[in-house]
């Protein structure tokens, strides 16, 4: 099965490559040999910008400019793709030992799968950039070939066409390999001499006038240059203080991550020291594109973390940094557009110099710390929970992760949300329809209380703050204090919620609705937006901030339901409760004398919150815990070798005969 969703990704992006206009597709393969390319010219190739490979890679692609253009462009994307599944194979047979069965089994196509969808192998696709070709030989040069002077080779000619990869040889000398590293360095200034002897005046200008390529391309301080000299650009240095501050960085991270690459080297763990060489050489590049960042994705063999709870949260932020894009990964807010711009390079600095990776020798590197998971309490169903694996959690998530899951679960759901429509005609016609069932059951009264509420202005400005106010603030503070204070509740009301978010989702997709304020001829008041003008043809169309048709059904009564449930169960304090009642009752109150939804959007709100609370039931049980058991969560994890911190059983339903039977189940296992 994973095999068939490698070739699928492989397919996928076939088409999506071959379908893109002529003069969209291998952009800058097309800017290189084609028709009026720069290795057509018989001037410099540094002419202009467009060309910023080495000389040495002109020389490789100048063959390429007889090749019939359409048959190039699928024959180079096809090629790159073979290049992308070798270096996954290659990549997994490199996994440092000892590896279990399941893992080599599932190592290369996982792997493989990584690669295309990485932001790196998705945009050398694109452009038609050779930046795979590099990494596959220096991984060949490491893993594949024997001898010392094959290895070399390989690597010479990688440096030959990417610069910063000659820190590898550097990597090879300092563990001993100095034959290998002499050889590379060798390979390398042959390969850069045959280039400037065919090319002098272009080799000149590259190694000399533009100091190994840079200032070649775009400009160093775009966000597309993922390096430290591009982020000391876009932090407003300059000047000698820049390229000064800039060296002492790069010589910084130099040391730094070179001795951290040959301490995993030495303890067997040579595809992380690779790595971590790789995204050394990202950081002191001048010029770091996108297309050259794979070796950041490769820093997910890494284990770091004690506690098995704690294990994947390294592999999942380098996935998720190096597979969706910054603004998926934190909020549109100043304060953090430093993080965002430059979220590439911060993690290749943190796998480089900071992420705290285990030596083989380490006793968790095979065993870490268990993970405490709660007794289950009998169902009422026998078949109930519906997926047994899903054991209850009592420890509290790593924040971290934690947050960076719930921005790319909620920015993935706002672009489906704005995606979910199918015109301004079809969702006044479902508001017609929901007016016309509301009439007919007697409920249509939103037209008296939205025109009562407007000519009390108080009344008014109430509502409307609390419309555009609480509905983020209180769901996020309630989980803010359940992760704090009862961490294994914080899992399933979160769970919850996000089934709940997920239907909701299905309903915006398959009933676009315009509520009451965006329909024509019925008199609302839009209290909230103010006065429209319905007379413009592309009014009620998609925004670039929400999708004014995803009415139905009401995420906002929905959540603020999902809060009053979860107050009333969980809160401590009768007046905690009474709270949690008035708010579902004031946000159903809000949203019908705003005008922005219907009666029965609230009624579709109530019943995805109840579906997810249903889902959340048969696939883990009930939420209550064996007595103080659900207390245990939030003490720390008894130390390997010592005996279990023992907890005092409250009387309660026996457990299931099979629980009693495993003591493995109770006291959890990674």
């Amino acid at each position: 099965m994973l095999w068939l969703v490698v070739a699928a990704l492989a397919v996928r992006q076939m088409a999506v490559v071959l379908r893109q206009p002529p003069g969209e597709r291998l952009t800058d393969l097309e800017t290189w040999i084609g028709e009026n390319g720069v290795l057509h010219v018989t001037g410099s190739l540094y002419d202009t910008d467009r060309f910023t490979g080495t000389p040495f890679a002109g020389l490789v692609l100048k063959p390429l400019t007889r090749t019939a253009e359409q048959s190039l462009g699928v024959a180079w994307t096809f090629g790159s793709l073979l290049l992308v599944a070798a270096l996954g194979v290659v990549a997994a047979r490199a996994l440092p030992g000892p590896v279990g069965r399941r893992t080599a089994l599932f190592a290369a196509p996982v792997a493989i799968s990584l690669l295309m969808l990485s932001l790196p192998v998705r945009n050398a696709l694109h452009l038609g950039q050779v930046s795979i070709l590099p990494v596959l030989l220096v991984l060949g040069g490491l893993f594949a070939v024997r001898g010392e002077h094959k290895a070399g080779v390989l690597i010479g000619v990688a440096a030959a066409l990417q610069p910063t990869v000659l820190l590898f040889a550097a990597l090879l000398w300092l563990t001993g390999r100095r034959r290998a590293a002499l050889t590379g360095g060798a390979a390398f200034a042959a390969c850069t001499a045959l280039a400037w002897a065919a090319m002098p005046h272009d080799s000149w200008t590259y190694w000399v006038h533009h100091v190994a390529g840079t200032g070649l391309g775009d400009q160093a301080d775009s966000l597309a240059n993922q390096s430290l000299h591009g982020a000391l650009l876009r932090l407003g240095l300059q000047g000698p203080p820049e390229i000064a501050l800039f060296l002492g960085l790069a010589a910084t991270v130099c040391f730094v991550g070179l001795r951290r690459a040959v301490r995993y080297a030495r303890d067997g763990q040579l595809l992380l020291a690779v790595a971590v060489t790789g995204c050394v050489a990202v950081a002191v590049s001048p010029t770091a594109w996108q297309h050259q960042l794979l070796w950041v994705l490769f820093a997910v063999v890494g284990r770091a973390g004690r506690r098995a709870s704690d294990r994947m949260v390294w592999p999942a932020v380098v996935v998720l940094v190096t597979t969706l894009p910054g603004t998926m990964l934190l909020p549109n807010v100043g304060a953090v557009f430093p993080v965002r711009d430059n979220v590439l390079l911060i993690a290749a600095l943190g796998a480089a110099c900071a992420a705290p990776f285990l030596p083989r020798t380490s006793p968790y590197w095979q065993r870490p710390v268990p993970t405490g998971y709660a007794v289950p309490v009998p169902a009422r169903w026998s078949r109930v929970p519906l997926l047994p694996l899903w054991r209850r959690v009592l420890s509290r998530p790593n924040l971290l992760l934690e947050l960076l899951l719930i921005r790319v679960v909620y920015s993935a759901y706002a672009h489906v949300r704005l995606a979910a429509t199918a015109g301004r005609a079809t969702a006044e016609r479902h508001g017609r329809q929901i007016h016309s069932i509301e009439q007919w059951l007697h409920i249509d009264i939103e037209h008296r209380v939205n025109h009562a509420v407007a000519g009390a202005g108080r009344l008014r400005d109430f509502f409307d703050y609390y419309y555009s106010t609480f509905h983020f603030i209180v769901p996020l503070a309630i989980l803010a204090v359940l992760y704090v204070r009862r961490p294994a509740d914080y899992r399933w009301a979160r769970s919850t919620l996000g089934f709940a978010t997920l239907l909701a989702l299905v309903g915006f997709w398959l009933y676009p609705l315009a509520p009451p304020r965006l329909m024509p001829g019925l008199g609302f008041i839009d209290t909230v937006h103010g006065a429209q003008d319905f007379a413009k043809p592309d009014y009620g169309a998609l925004t670039s901030m929400t999708n004014q048709y995803a009415a139905m059904p009401s995420l906002h009564f929905g959540w603020s339901l999902w809060c009053g449930v979860v107050i009333v169960l969980l809160a401590p304090k009768v007046w905690m409760k009474v709270l949690g009642v008035l708010h579902p009752l004031f946000t159903v109150s809000a949203i019908v004398a705003t005008a922005n939804h219907w009666v029965l959007d609230a009624v579709g709100g109530a019943a995805v919150v109840a579906l997810g609370f249903l889902i959340a039931y048969v696939l883990a049980g009930p939420r209550r815990l064996r007595g103080a058991e659900a207390e245990a969560g939030a003490e720390p994890e008894a130390p390997r070798g010592l005996p279990p911190r023992t907890t005092p059983r409250v009387p309660g339903p026996a457990p299931a005969p099979a629980a009693e039977a495993d003591g493995e189940a109770v006291a959890g296992k990674p």
